[in-house]
């Protein structure tokens, strides 16, 4: 019992010891190195103040053609285009048209079996005949003070009851012909001669395309840019290597709550265009809202964000008397614009620059203040341009 408890103890002895020298060693202070010539240069010149060039990639402000336009897709609708319906049930007796063939408006392209109103519009009218010549026999009795005025004015009510109803019975009459209620090109039927049908029933489509119309929606952002009057392009699937124009016509004043998307409709331009317009083509639809010929534009990398602003860092000549390294001609400058419209990695610059402006669009966050030193690491189109102009035109930028 009693070598065990020795045996514990010189264990927790030895633990003790080994932890208070490795604790002893990391603690200790230990000298300084001696510093080399060539390590000290870095320190020194930082001593020293000198500037430090930053290494950045620069573009030129470029003039473009730039057109604020928005791109959906719609279909196309004939202005007029009717689905032909009957208004009463009855008996298809003949089909005067052909399908996919030319009408005329008032033309009957569907008649129903009509007898029946026929016969109906006889008994009216023989009906009205006899109450015509009531009312006459009765005007003449009362003339000779015949008969009370009364009578008269019953003979003339039962004259008023039997028009009305020779209209009733010819307007029942007129509805078992469906008629054409423009100019335009037959479907396909629907029906054939003998076809029992009901009111409302599908018979032929009628479709007028010399005016074609295209309905599509934008993105409610549009709602304060797109206007009636404004120019549209149109791109068919079914119709490649066509273009067509159109113009807007109408805007929808109620929003889509699904979508909240804006819908318009435009009027197709069909002078000097060739192609046959249907309806239900598939339309790429672009909205032009304007077109700027002198667009100031810069890559969307020159654009730095900051506190809700946009700036870009221009590269401008130094001014007298800075003190910088020989070879640097050209420092940096924080400049606030205004922004347009974007197309294709490029941004409208509306306000804030001019079109002989260069401007920094890689390495912005080694430049954190006005003055900084530039050193162009990678010629693009800008830097070529900087490159070759002479020392003296550099203080122009």
């Amino acid at each position: 019992m009693t070598s065990k408890f020795s045996f514990t103890a010189l264990a927790v002895l030895g633990i003790a010891v080994a932890g208070g020298g490795a604790w002893w060693l990391q603690s200790r202070p230990t000298a300084p190195k001696p510093v080399t010539g060539a390590a000290s240069a870095p320190a020194s010149s930082n001593a020293a103040g000198a500037p430090r060039v930053a290494g950045v990639e620069v573009a030129k402000v470029e003039l473009q053609r730039l057109r604020d336009d928005a791109q959906a897709v719609g279909s196309l609708r004939a202005r007029h285009s009717v689905m032909l319906r009957p208004e009463l049930v009855g008996r298809i007796s003949a089909l005067n048209f052909k399908d996919g063939g030319p009408v005329r408006r008032g033309q009957i392209l569907v008649q129903f079996d009509d007898q029946l109103q026929r016969a109906e519009v006889q008994q009216m009218e023989a009906q009205l005949a006899i109450a015509q010549a009531s009312f006459k026999r009765t005007q003449e009795l009362v003339a000779a003070n015949f008969v009370a005025q009364q009578m008269l004015d019953t003979s003339a009510a039962n004259l008023q009851v039997a028009q009305a109803q020779l209209a009733l019975a010819q307007a029942r009459f007129n509805r078992m012909a469906v008629r054409a209620p423009f100019d335009g090109t037959a479907g396909i039927r629907l029906v054939n001669v003998g076809d029992y049908v009901k009111d409302g029933a599908d018979l032929v489509a009628l479709e007028d395309a010399r005016q074609m119309l295209v309905d599509y929606r934008l993105p409610e952002r549009f709602g304060a840019k797109v206007k009636p009057g404004q120019t549209v392009e149109l791109a068919l699937d079914a119709l490649p290597g066509q273009n067509f124009n159109a113009v807007v016509e109408a805007i929808d004043p109620l929003l889509d709550a699904n979508g909240r998307s804006l819908g318009v409709r435009a009027l197709v331009s069909r002078t000097g265009q060739g192609g046959p317009l249907r309806s239900g083509m598939f339309a790429r639809v672009s909205t032009v809202f304007s077109v700027n010929d002198a667009a100031l534009v810069v890559p969307e990398e020159a654009i730095v964000p900051q506190g809700g602003k946009q700036f870009v860092i221009k590269v401008v000549a130094p001014e007298a008397g800075a003190r910088l390294p020989p070879d640097v001609k050209f420092v940096s400058l924080r400049q606030e614009v205004a922004l347009g419209v974007r197309r294709q990695g490029k941004v409208e610059v509306t306000a804030g620059l001019s079109a002989a402006d260069t401007v920094v669009v890689a390495g912005q966050q080694r430049l954190q203040k006005d003055g900084s030193p530039l050193r162009v690491v990678e010629l693009g189109r800008g830097a070529a341009a900087l490159a070759a102009r002479p020392a003296a035109s550099a203080a122009s930028l």
